[in-house]
């Protein structure tokens, strides 16, 4: 073996090892002590100004962020009077993301318990035309059938019991944990494995949180090739975008940093490689997908361009490799760096974006453009899929820019036998050439696409709360991933001097820790439950009494050696 491949084939045991496939470790084992020591809760005199800083709305505290709707149901649950109307959110949560099979006995049971007048958790709140609805269609079992008791729910907890817990030890707790979120952060906190790919700017690395033993996968931007490609916009667009959106189906952002020479976005890690890796390299003999695998994983595209859009962002670079494989199977969209977010009252942009070969037309001819650009190419992507080629030229095959343009204009889009008849329909009519005839993102949602009956086998709710079983699943012991020879390295970057203008840039870029994925984190690999700790019997703990500052132990001139 080279030396060459035997670097390749050390690396990808050191990151297997720490992913836990071989050896069985898990993310607390793998934790650094002197990391995890640093994650401390301060005492409440450090923290409580921050009451005048935050959002404090309801749903911005206890519905869309993790670490605030979980204080807040620990309040309720500290309160009897509000014991019911926290056990029906939780239940009809339960019941949203049950298998099939068990949702009867799910619905009768929450009827049974808030529902009626004897129950002992009876929510008097809900209205009695709401309570007949439910037992009108309790049988049928739909997707909707709590859709208005848990409104009504949720209008009833942001009243009076969010009123108190405003004033609660619960909410101090909270500021406790938002201080933490809003400390430095760099690169010290993360051990660095093995490239997984190169980008426009960089590498793309795994990596591990040492504080909490958690995978990600970081995105160095090299400095000086930003400035030098004039990539500072772009760079900002897609931080600022990663940001905002908060899907199973986009991967997330969870810290940006700096270094000396690089700005880092670290973001979820996807395991399972590329698609386009997947459909020319995992099996070279047969490459593309069976359609059923193939209708998998655009369903999941289409519900991550569905998120975008809503929040009237545009993607503009779909395509096989800017989605990526999770550990169970799952796609999420990558690589925002191209996306452009509709200004306020617009609903169309300008621009040329993307890669040759998966452009709309509209956007080849300059004109303006919406979000069916992304449904386009959502159609080339689909056809790569099923048929391991393009639909605008052979695999292989050099294409130079004009002629690529002019046969996505004028070529009609022919089909082998590896697509059904619903199948071309749906192709057809995502690559339609004229934006008035093409499928795609309308009245606010992608309903239109998700009726196709090429979808016929998709069960979209199960898909939503992601526990629809996928049809493929990476093998743990293997990266899929180019052998670090084939991934490369990039030049240096020379003559570009870096001066203030971009080093306040570049702070602006670093600001740490993004709330949601971090308390995510802190909650998922059991640091919340080691920190979140309460008094003797529920009591008031040191650390949120204020007085406890000024109250220090008796000095003792006895010596203790242990």
């Amino acid at each position: 073996m080279d030396i060459g491949g035997l670097t390749t084939v050390v690396a990808n045991s050191a990151y297997i090892n720490a992913r836990g496939s071989i050896d069985g470790s898990n993310a607390a084992a793998a934790r650094d002590k002197k990391y995890h020591s640093r994650l401390k809760l301060p005492h409440i005199t450090v923290c409580e100004g921050l009451v005048d800083t935050l959002d404090l709305t309801f749903d911005s505290i206890c519905v869309e962020q993790p670490l605030g709707k979980r204080l807040f149901r620990e309040f309720l649950n500290s309160n009897q009077e509000y014991h019911g109307a926290c056990r029906l959110w939780k239940d009809i949560e339960d019941y949203d993301l049950a298998e099939d099979s068990d949702r009867a006995k799910k619905a009768s049971k929450i009827v049974q318990r808030y529902m009626d007048p004897s129950a002992k958790h009876y929510c008097p709140f809900l209205s009695e035309e709401i309570i007949a609805k439910v037992k009108e269609n309790q049988e049928a079992v739909g997707d909707d059938l709590f859709a208005t008791a848990l409104t009504t729910t949720l209008d009833y907890l942001r009243e009076a019991p969010y009123t108190f817990y405003l004033e609660s030890l619960y909410l101090k707790r909270f500021l406790q944990w938002k201080w933490l979120e809003m400390q430095p952060m760099d690169a010290d906190w993360f051990l660095d494995f093995r490239v997984l790919g190169k980008g426009g700017f960089g590498e793309v690395s795994a990596c591990q949180m040492k504080a909490t033993g958690k995978l990600y996968a970081c995105k160095k931007l090299n400095k000086k090739r930003l400035k030098k490609r004039k990539g500072y916009e772009g760079a900002m667009v897609e931080k600022r975008i990663l940001e905002k959106v908060h899907s199973r189906f986009i991967v997330s952002l969870a810290y940006a940093f700096q270094t000396k020479d690089e700005l880092c976005l670290v973001m979820t890690i996807m395991n399972g490689g590329d698609l386009k890796y997947h459909i020319y390299l995992v099996d070279e003999n047969n490459p593309g997908f069976e359609e059923p695998r193939a209708c998998f994983y655009i369903a999941q595209i289409i519900q991550g361009l569905e998120h975008l859009h809503q929040k009237r962002i545009i993607y503009r670079d779909l395509k096989p490799e800017n989605v990526l494989l999770d550990n169970d199977g799952n796609v999420r969209i990558s690589d925002l760096g191209l996306a452009v977010e509709l200004k306020e009252g617009k609903t169309l942009t300008k621009g040329y974006a993307g890669t040759p070969g998966y452009m709309a037309p509209e956007m080849l001819k300059g004109e303006k453009y919406d979000s069916s650009v992304d449904y386009f190419t959502l159609g080339v992507t689909l056809f790569e899929f099923m048929e391991a080629k393009n639909p605008f030229r052979n695999r292989g095959e050099k294409v130079e820019r004009e002629e690529m343009k002019e046969r996505m204009l004028t070529r009609v889009v022919t089909y082998s036998d590896n697509f059904s008849e619903h199948a071309k329909s749906l192709c057809d009519g995502l690559l339609a050439k004229e934006v008035d005839q093409r499928m795609g993102f309308k009245n606010g949602c992608c309903d239109e696409i998700r009726a196709h009956p090429f979808f016929s086998d998709i069960n979209w709710r199960k898909l939503n709360a992601g526990i629809l079983p996928p049809p493929f699943v990476p093998d743990p012991k293997r990266v899929y991933a180019k052998s670090l020879d084939d991934v490369g390295a990039f030049s240096s970057v020379k003559g570009v001097t870096l001066e203030d203008p971009d080093k306040t840039f570049f702070d602006e870029f670093s600001s740490g820790n993004i709330p949601i994925p971090w308390q995510e984190e802190m909650i998922e690999l059991g640091i919340y439950g080691e920190l979140n700790v309460w008094g003797p019997e529920g009591s008031i703990p040191n650390d949120l009494r204020r007085e406890s500052i000024l109250e220090q132990p008796a000095k003792s001139s006895t010596c203790c050696i242990s």
